[in-house]
């Protein structure tokens, strides 16, 4: 069965086990995925890469928000600020 790998990075579990943060570090920046039998099992991410992460995906909650409003034919409002 062909595993896709969604990241350049890769490490053991083994290896991952030993020392999380030196992967982390060696990664600069970028997912990695941890492979148990050379399968990816989870990704880890840097502290950095997860919060880019959740703000990607509350922005594209809150652009699915503002068409569901715009197709319900919801009124704009101006606003000063």
């Amino acid at each position: 069965m062909i595993e896709h790998i969604l990241t350049d990075a890769t490490v053991g579990v083994s290896e991952f086990k030993k020392n999380p943060m030196e992967a982390v570090e060696e990664a600069e920046g970028q997912p990695i995925a941890v492979l148990i039998n050379n399968k990816p099992q989870f990704y880890c991410l840097s502290k950095a890469a997860f919060e880019e992460l959740m703000e990607f995906v509350e922005d594209m909650r809150l652009g699915e928000l503002a068409l569901e409003r715009e197709q319900k034919g919801n009124k704009r409002i101006k606003a000063d600020f």
